[in-house]
């Protein structure tokens, strides 16, 4: 579909609609420049007071502010924090944990202002950078007043809400890219489609599975030689960043090898499936957690993604995640639905446009503007379940504990190695080269113990106060301590 073959018509509205609607392009852009500057700091204001009251993670906040750290000084993207996590040592590569160059993009804003509060702010932008091109697919689409309640729904989206809220992760770029994949292959502009299908592979090592789904698409669409060459492509891409870049950089190909009651890998996986096509079509319906997302994904545009090819690009990594064996991925509660978010509002739209041709009422106004305010009737239902939540909740800008942690990370001095709480972490971590605190200690010279709380990767607060008893017996000297936090010096 190109967009002057699919551009929405309004003939049957009246004078005054038809007026606004056909408003120029430079018109409106002020207004989506809007929504996608309010979405912006409405995304800001939830990580940032998460990251002042030391509600954000070290898991994985800290990780990726190590990176960018060393992109921004030119240094390899050492991720101490992880490799020592892992027993892989302070050297451990960004690269070999997940293949996420597209970080160094970042670099720059460091130079401006080096913290982790960048990560917050650039993440905040660029999942608000989408709003304008889904805004002008749909205008293309479906009109203009739908064009405005489909992005709004995308910006109050429950996956979006997930990412945002929780730290900072690779995900920030994909919504940007393939918002930008889809409008401009739509409208007729391949080249700049085509650099952001390549920039999915700088992502994450498995977003070849989404550029071949975007080939599978392309192939359904017609495009059968164009869709033959980018599923080719994305999976070979997976390959080799799975095979062999990742292992030059240090990590495994079986870090995140989540299949083994299919096989022990791919091609015993393969082999497996084979074996059981039938088990294998159940799976992702095997647990209610996989349900309720397959369901929560699909709903925003009222099912009417199932009805597009272009749910197609969404399809294997949305596979990706119900075939695993890892809970955290088949969950809403989490980033990963961010990953797929666009495509399916996209989907959504194309689909309302397909049944409207199918029933003979491509020009029907009310109903493309009906369907329209229903999605976004469904993102603000909600949002009460999701992240998005706690930003009119007065408690969630008070942190009883904040002042005690607070106090405990000023105790630690600039330019040494401590291992902290992962809720503690993100607060040193632009002075200091921060370590989980873990049952497992690296003799850091200085330690901050949360010993109130549980925290990951204790299994309970009592693990921590055996812990701070074991190391005052190894002779660390306590230094301060309030409300349960603990900080020890070697």
């Amino acid at each position: 579909m190109t967009a002057e073959t699919d551009v929405a018509t309004d003939s049957a509205a009246p004078p005054a609609w038809r007026a606004w609607t056909a408003r120029s392009l430079s018109g409106h852009r002020p207004r989506v420049g809007a929504m996608a500057l309010l979405a912006a700091v409405a995304y800001a204001v939830l990580g940032l007071v998460k990251l002042a009251t030391f509600r954000a993670t070290t898991f994985d906040l800290v990780i990726v502010d190590q990176a960018v750290r060393n992109y921004a000084a030119f240094r390899p993207p050492h991720i101490p924090v992880l490799g020592m996590f892992h027993g892989r040592g302070m050297d451990y590569l960004q690269l070999a944990d997940h293949f996420s160059p597209i970080y160094a993009l970042l670099a720059p804003l460091y130079w401006i202002h080096d913290g982790p509060e960048t990560l917050v702010l650039a993440q905040a932008a660029l999942f608000a950078a989408a709003v304008p091109f889904l805004w002008n697919y749909t205008r293309r689409v479906l009109g203009v007043a739908p064009a405005y309640l489909v992005a709004a729904a995308y910006a109050l989206s429950w996956p979006v809400a997930q990412a945002v809220a929780f730290d900072a992760h690779e995900v920030m770029f994909v919504p940007l890219l393939t918002a930008i994949m889809i409008e401009r292959h739509h409208a007729g502009k391949e080249l700049p489609a085509f650099l952001a299908m390549l920039g999915l592979l700088l992502v994450k090592e498995d977003m070849g599975l989404m550029v071949a789904g975007a080939g599978l698409c392309l192939f359904v669409m017609g495009e059968r030689w164009k869709g033959v060459l980018c599923a080719v492509f994305g999976v070979g891409a997976v390959l080799l960043i799975r095979g062999l870049v990742t292992s030059v950089f240090g990590g495994s190909a079986q870090d995140f090898w989540a299949y083994g009651h299919l096989g022990p890998d791919l091609p015993g996986a393969v082999v497996g499936i084979a074996r059981d096509p039938l088990g294998a079509l159940l799976l992702p319906f095997s647990e209610e957690a996989k349900v309720d997302t397959l369901f929560l994904l699909a709903w925003p545009t009222l099912m009417l993604c199932l009805l597009s090819p272009l749910s197609l690009a969404a399809l294997p990594h949305v596979l990706e995640r119900m075939f695993s064996d890892r809970s955290q991925w088949w969950q809403a509660d989490f980033q990963y639905s961010a990953f797929t978010v666009v495509i399916l509002f996209c989907a959504g739209v194309d689909g309302l446009a397909r049944l409207l041709r199918w029933l003979d009422r491509a020009d029907d106004t009310a109903l493309r503007l009906a369907w329209s305010a229903a999605v976004c009737a469904v993102a603000l239902t909600l949002v009460p379940k999701f992240a998005f939540d706690q930003l009119y909740h007065p408690s969630f800008y008070k942190e009883p504990k904040a002042a005690a942690a607070a106090e405990a990370v000023s105790k630690v001095p600039d330019g040494v190695v401590v291992e902290a709480p992962n809720a503690v972490g993100p607060a040193l971590t632009s002075r200091a080269t921060v370590l989980l605190w873990s049952p497992t200690s690296h003799n850091a010279p200085w330690v901050i113990a949360d010993t109130a709380r549980w925290d990951f990767p204790f299994g309970s607060f009592e693990q921590q106060v055996a812990k701070v008893g074991e190391l005052l017996g190894q002779g660390y000297v306590k230094v301060f301590e309030r409300d349960g936090y603990v900080v020890l010096r070697r």
